[in-house]
C-alpha cells in the first residue's frame, strides 16, 4: 500500500470510529427513561377534553393514551406542569420527555421537534353564548369593535385571534379552562378554540354554543404529541409504541371515550 493510500484509509478509519463513538454516547434520553423507569410528561393541563388538571390529578384523551404508552414501556409517569407560552421553551430546556394536551401539529413546531402521528382532526371554531349563535355566523361578525374576544396566550388560538380579529376588543386570560365560563357569564362574547373543546363546553353548559363546527374557520389539521429530537432511539421507540397502541385499538378507545 502506498503512503497516500495508507493515510486515506487511516483517515477514514478515524472518521468512522469518531462517528461510532458519537452515536454511542449521544442522546441518552431513552437510556435514562428506561433506567429510572420514569417518563416526564409535560402538559398545560387546561384543555378539555385532551388534558385537564383537577384536584384529583390529570384526566383526558391524551392522559389515557400516554398512560397506556407508559405502561407498554414499563415506566411510570411524572407529570410536569407547563403553559402554552412556555411549552416550546420548557421542552427545549429538557424539563420533560414528551408534551401532550391538545397540541396542534404545525410547521413551526415540526422545525424544532418531532411529533407523533396526528389524531383528532379539527379546525378553528368559536365558542359563543347560545343566545348569540344567530349573531356570530362569520368572521366579519366577530371582527367588530363591539365584540369582546377572550384569548389564552401562547398557542395557535391566540395566533388566529391576533391575525383575524384585529378590530375586536381582545383581552387575554391566562387560564384557558376558565374562559368558557367567562363567555357563558357574559364577561366576553367569543372564544376561538378547536372543534373538540368547543363541543365539550357546549355539551356541558347549555348557555354555550359551538359555532362554525360544520364549516371551521381554518383548514383541517391534527393534534400530536411533541417529542425532542436529541435521541434518535427515543424517537424511534416512542413512535413504535404509538403504532402498537393504534394497532391494538387504544387510540380509538380513547377517542370513543373523550371525543364523541
Amino acid at each position: 500500500m502506498t503512503p497516500n493510500k495508507f493515510l486515506a484509509v487511516a483517515a477514514a478509519a478515524v472518521v468512522a470510529t469518531s462517528s461510532f463513538t458519537q452515536a454511542a454516547v449521544a442522546g441518552p434520553r431513552l437510556d435514562k427513561i428506561m433506567e429510572t423507569k420514569v417518563i416526564r410528561v409535560g402538559t398545560p393541563g387546561d384543555y378539555r377534553p385532551f388534558a385537564i388538571k383537577t384536584d384529583g390529578g390529570y384526566s383526558g384523551h391524551d392522559i389515557d393514551v400516554i398512560e397506556t404508552m407508559a405502561k407498554e414501556l414499563g415506566v411510570k409517569i411524572e407529570y410536569v406542569p407547563t403553559s402554552w407560552p412556555n411549552l416550546v421553551k420548557d421542552l427545549q430546556g429538557d424539563k420533560f420527555d414528551v408534551a401532550v394536551g391538545g397540541i396542534t401539529r404545525n410547521v413551526n413546531r415540526m422545525r424544532l421537534f418531532d411529533m407523533l402521528p396526528g389524531y383528532a382532526p379539527f379546525g378553528k371554531v368559536a365558542l359563543v353564548r347560545a343566545a348569540d349563535k344567530a349573531k356570530f355566523t362569520s368572521v366579519d361578525a366577530m371582527n367588530q369593535p363591539s365584540v369582546r374576544v377572550i384569548k389564552n396566550p401562547g398557542g395557535t388560538n391566540e395566533t388566529y385571534v391576533l391575525a383575524n380579529l384585529k378590530a375586536a376588543q381582545v383581552s387575554t386570560h391566562d387560564k384557558n379552562a376558565e374562559i368558557p365560563a367567562l363567555i357563558a357569564e357574559g364577561k366576553g362574547d367569543v372564544m376561538i378554540t378547536e372543534t373538540y373543546e368547543a363541543l365539550h363546553y357546549a355539551r356541558v353548559d347549555t348557555r354555550l354554543h359551538a359555532a362554525f363546527v360544520d364549516a371551521p374557520l381554518t383548514p383541517k389539521n391534527y393534534l400530536g404529541f411533541m417529542v425532542p429530537t436529541d435521541d434518535a432511539d427515543y424517537t424511534r421507540v416512542i413512535g413504535f409504541v404509538w403504532g402498537l397502541m393504534e394497532s391494538r385499538g387504544a387510540i380509538k378507545q380513547a377517542a370513543d371515550k373523550w371525543l364523541k
